[in-house]
């Protein structure tokens, strides 16, 4: 570069020949010449393309080195590896060739990625109450002192950009409602649109372009709360990139350190209590104020809060002869009288429903878990099985549903087991609970207990004073003498003579 300088300031101020500059400079008059007649103020020096052993092999090792590229890191094979395989296919060249040729190529790839790889975008901006973003991602928890892995749903407003954020043990249809449900009405409302990525529960099929056909039961919930659904292309989480980065900030927000509470709701009624907190300390950014003071003005763009969806997911169950029912690695009882027959199983995120022609037979809270370590879970209710020990009262003594019986009823079994009869008699008893107040059958029982009388004519007297409304265990009262009988009636059949007619022919009264 200072060379060229002086060659040129020679020539074009100082006016000396080209002669004299090469002597002065020591150059050759043709590299002089040469110079000034380019016109070049910074010399550009290329080097001459040499013939290599590896060419032969470039696109051959160019592919190996991208397929490696995909595998973990411990799966890929080294630069020397590589030139063990390409020498097995006749390369003569050195190590170091492969060595630089995998170095060229990883920075050539490096480069791409942080340039034209990357994509181009378009920034976006929404209108007060058009649209809300929807992702899962997954996170862990400690709940019960056990480490929980769990399925997080993020629901975000697009244009005030209010979060919630809500924990699930699974990611199936029941929970996607309920978190639906919840995310709006924390929002106070629905936006118009919902913009989601092709999720199972969502999309049954992916076709041409925006082709989707979408699953009939996430339809019926858009139907349910007004709003059109919008699917990204695949593989493009950058079209519902505000979820996308919630899901990213959440982590340090919620879940690092990770939280530990009871049980699951206490951790979400803490993750919508935070977040609704966080919208007051996170400025909005594109708008003046706070996330809270935008959510504010668009409350009123949004839709008012429709009644809940109805979010179950239904199955076709056959009771066992045992009168239960499998789900989930679980069983669950149904009332002696539908046993051997089909039923529907609604399935809730909190409870399982059973029911059967339009009407609902029991109710069960519903047991997730997710390690396959514990034994299933059988969850009997006692009272489905009344009609059975009705005509088995022997099955009282190890019938498994029958160990979760109220105390006061394990007391009045214990005694009444002991004489003959009394499994008969106690199967009546509980019977009871069919026909009256479950809670004024304890009652009577409990009473019975006290009194020291534990028969079953002694409980049905009781009951039947409680239903009535008369006084029990009231003071004792003290008969005066005066209501003693004096004379007492005797038997006499000939009073009935008198209610004969006393005309001739007359017939009796009867």
């Amino acid at each position: 570069m200072g060379l060229l300088n002086i060659i040129r300031r020679m020539s074009l101020r100082e006016k000396l020949s080209i002669r004299e500059i090469s002597r002065r400079t020591g150059l050759s008059r043709n590299t002089i010449t040469k110079h000034l007649n380019a016109g070049t103020i910074e010399p550009q020096f290329t080097t001459p393309d040499r013939q290599s052993k590896l060419d032969l092999f470039a696109d051959k090792l160019a592919g190996w080195l991208k397929t490696e590229a995909g595998k973990s890191r411990k799966q890929r094979r080294t630069a020397k590896q590589l030139h063990e395989d390409l020498v097995k296919l006749g390369y003569t060249g050195s190590y170091n060739r492969v060595a630089a040729f995998a170095r060229d190529w990883r920075l050539d790839r490096q480069q791409e990625s942080q340039t034209t790889g990357r994509g181009t975008f378009m920034p976006l901006t929404f209108r007060p109450g058009e649209a809300f973003q929807f992702d899962w991602s997954e996170d862990f928890a400690v709940l019960a002192g056990e480490r929980t892995k769990l399925q997080v749903a993020h629901i975000k407003l697009s244009h005030s950009r209010a979060f919630v954020v809500r924990a699930y043990l699974l990611q199936t249809h029941e929970m996607l409602f309920d978190a639906h449900w919840h995310g709006f009405r924390v929002f106070g409302g629905v936006p118009e649109r919902g913009i989601y990525d092709n999720m199972r529960t969502a999309v049954d099929r992916v076709g041409r372009g925006k082709e989707r056909q979408i699953n009939m039961r996430f339809l019926a919930m858009t139907n349910h709360y007004v709003f059109g659904p919008e699917f990204c292309n695949p593989a493009a989480g950058w079209e519902k990139g505000q979820v996308e980065k919630n899901v990213r900030d959440a982590r340090h927000r919620f879940w690092q350190p990770m939280p530990e509470f009871p049980n699951l709701d206490a951790l979400n009624d803490w993750l919508e209590q935070r977040c609704m907190e966080m919208w007051h300390e996170i400025p909005h950014g594109g708008l003046v104020g706070s996330i809270a003071d935008v959510w504010a003005d668009e409350q009123a763009a949004l839709m008012p809060l429709p009644c809940a969806f109805d979010g179950f997911v239904e199955h076709s169950k056959r009771v066992s002869p045992t009168c239960l029912i499998n789900f989930e690695r679980n069983r669950y009882s149904v009332p002696a009288s539908f046993a051997n027959r089909p039923v529907s199983l609604r399935v809730y995120p909190d409870r399982l429903v059973v029911a059967t022609e339009g009407q609902v037979l029991c109710e069960h809270p519903r047991f997730i878990d997710r390690s396959h370590k514990q034994l299933p879970r059988t969850i009997y209710d006692w009272r489905h099985y009344l009609a059975v020990i009705q005509r088995k009262p022997g099955a009282l003594r190890n019938g498994a549903p029958f160990t979760e019986l109220p105390q006061a009823f394990k007391q009045l079994q214990d005694l009444m087991l002991r004489r003959p009869g009394g499994d008969r008699e106690m199967a009546d008893i509980l019977a009871l609970v069919l026909h009256h107040d479950e809670q004024d059958v304890l009652a009577a029982v409990e009473m019975a207990l006290t009194e020291g009388v534990a028969t079953k004519t002694h409980v049905l007297n009781l009951l039947h004073r409680l239903v009535d409304g008369k006084t029990i265990g009231g003071p004792d009262i003290d008969t005066p003498q005066a209501l003693i009988l004096r004379l007492e009636p005797k038997a006499n059949v000939e009073r009935y003579d008198g209610l004969r007619a006393q005309t001739a022919g007359g017939r009796h009264a009867s």
